[in-house]
């Protein structure tokens, strides 16, 4: 299977900081990897450095190597343009390629749907702007149609009625989906979901869950899952690398590293995830 994305040797600082330390990863097209840790490890900020997203105040080292075996089809289309002039380094690439490249060939979902979505803007406005920003050409009902497939698409109920409600005006599973929505809109080829269920209960975790598994099947897109839960990245990830402080620690195929992990830390997680087993009398595992 043809690699997608490949990480060599990734290092970020802030100040005096080094939040990244030297890590290598890569995920094949149509494959699912599951990037795991505790808060502060430096999942988001291998995420935001693979879209340019991480501010003039940090420092970016290495190489983030884009589709970079793929070879350029001659008579393609806007989209093949955009791809081909995104392939190689994209630590490289000037503001104008990564512009083009977010939202249309690597897409994300933020952490928190109440703060990623704009309050003052319907959500059928923001959904069908993801395809403006990149087909400008398309009328506005085109755009319209396209966004109302889109939420139609991630379960949103009566998403023609509700195309002009605003994000106070829906649950957090549901706001959690119409990201989903803005981010698949433009069938990507990579997308990277930051702790897509985090702030949502037991009950619509599974289900978001169970919506991306769903999408990532039908559309054979590739998907980075960051979470700092390893029973989650288990249902989703069909691989799964272990990040601690920087570093990656262990990497593996989900099976494998969930029921017989190398490392002491990736066992110290897994001990520390509660079960129906666990024994509430006593305190969870500490991560070590």
């Amino acid at each position: 299977m043809a690699v997608l994305l490949e990480i060599r040797g990734l290092r970020i600082g802030f100040g005096g900081v080094e939040a990244v330390r030297g890590i290598d990863l890569h995920i094949d097209e149509g494959e699912v990897l599951g990037l795991v840790g505790e808060s502060g490890s430096g999942k988001s900020a291998t995420a935001l450095a693979i879209l340019g997203l991480l501010g003039p105040t940090a420092r970016v080292e290495g190489q983030i190597l884009w589709r970079n075996g793929a070879q350029r089809q001659e008579g393609g289309g806007a989209g093949d343009e955009t791809a081909a002039d995104a392939r190689g380094d994209l630590l490289r690439q000037p503001g104008r390629v990564l512009r083009r490249l977010r939202g249309r060939e690597i897409a994300m979902i933020f952490q928190e749907p109440m703060t990623a979505l704009n309050p003052v803007m319907t959500i059928g406005r923001q959904v069908a702007e993801a395809v403006m920003a990149h087909e400008p050409s398309v009328p506005a009902k085109e755009a319209r149609r396209r966004a109302i497939a889109a939420l139609d698409a991630v379960a949103i109920p009566e998403a023609a009625r509700r195309y002009g409600d605003y994000p106070h005006q829906f649950s957090g599973g549901q706001r959690q989906r119409i990201l989903i929505a803005m981010a698949l809109i433009n069938r990507p080829r990579l997308l990277i979901a930051d702790e897509p269920t985090t702030a949502l209960d037991v009950t619509v975790q599974s289900q978001v869950l169970e919506l991306l598994g769903e999408l990532q099947r039908k559309h054979g897109l590739a998907m980075l899952f960051i979470s700092h839960d390893l029973a989650v990245v288990g249902q989703v990830a069909s691989r799964v690398a272990v990040m601690r402080a920087g570093q990656v620690v262990e990497t593996g195929e989900s099976d494998r590293l969930l029921t017989a992990p190398a490392h002491e830390y990736t066992r110290s997680l897994l001990a520390a995830v509660p079960t129906l087993k666990t024994d509430r009398e006593r305190p969870l595992a500490v991560l070590r």
